[in-house]
């Protein structure tokens, strides 16, 4: 197969994960189409400013801004719903208030339509197992039943992996990685509840100054005092 037709979706929220997964797609020699989903988040406008400024970095062509607003409906997850505090006393025991849902499934399935369409052959998503927040859908069992779901559920001459580069690694090691290929840690994105300076306090902005501090290394991004 030639570099041209080797094609990957890639799942970009405008953080540090999925944006490195990105990255390391490119690395891969494969044509980037990237997938954004707006679906209520509280940090909503800044993760599409994110993704936009990626994009750019990246020289994208093929890109998807997708809206899905049933998020908000169902409620259940403090990123979706306003009357849900985010917590920021650190991590929680067991799974967060802030996991959506069954949103990487739900992403999952939107972008291998969009990978059928265009006839690509990987699907890049930035999940980590390690270092997660106790997410049910960041797990390299759930990949794996996903991608058989996937390949099961499409035309028979759809082959997509789902390509999880950062599932194994801890946040420090994302950063080094990212530091290692020039990614533009400042154009991204993680914390959970502010748009101008991040909180430094939610469950994302810990995980995120943790592997930085841990990386021995300054994160570019502006926090509150």
């Amino acid at each position: 197969m030639n570099k041209a037709s080797k094609k990957a979706v890639c799942i970009l929220s405008g953080g540090m994960d999925s944006t490195l997964a990105s990255y390391i797609a490119k690395k891969e020699g494969y044509e980037i189409i990237a997938v954004h989903f707006n679906y209520g988040q509280r940090t909503e406008k800044k993760e599409l400013q994110a993704f936009r400024n990626i994009c750019n970095d990246l020289q994208i062509k093929e890109k998807y801004e997708i809206d899905i607003p049933f998020f908000t409906q169902i409620g259940a997850s403090a990123l979706t719903d306003n009357s849900i505090d985010i917590p920021i006393n650190g991590i929680e025991e067991g799974v967060p208030i802030t996991y959506v849902p069954f949103r990487n499934g739900i992403f999952l399935s939107i972008a291998s339509a969009i990978a059928e369409k265009e006839e690509a052959n990987a699907l890049f998503i930035g999940v980590v197992e390690e270092d997660s927040s106790g997410y049910p859908d960041c797990t390299d069992e759930f990949i794996s039943k996903m991608t058989n779901a996937i390949n099961q559920g499409t035309k028979e001459s759809t082959k997509i992996e789902i390509k999880t580069p950062l599932v194994h690694l801890m946040k420090d090691e994302i950063v080094k990685k990212s530091l290692e290929l020039n990614v533009p840690l400042e154009h991204t994105w993680s914390c959970y509840q502010e748009e101008e300076s991040a909180c430094g306090v939610c469950d994302s902005c810990r995980l995120r100054l943790n592997g930085f501090e841990k990386a021995n290394s300054k994160d570019p991004i502006k926090y509150k005092e």
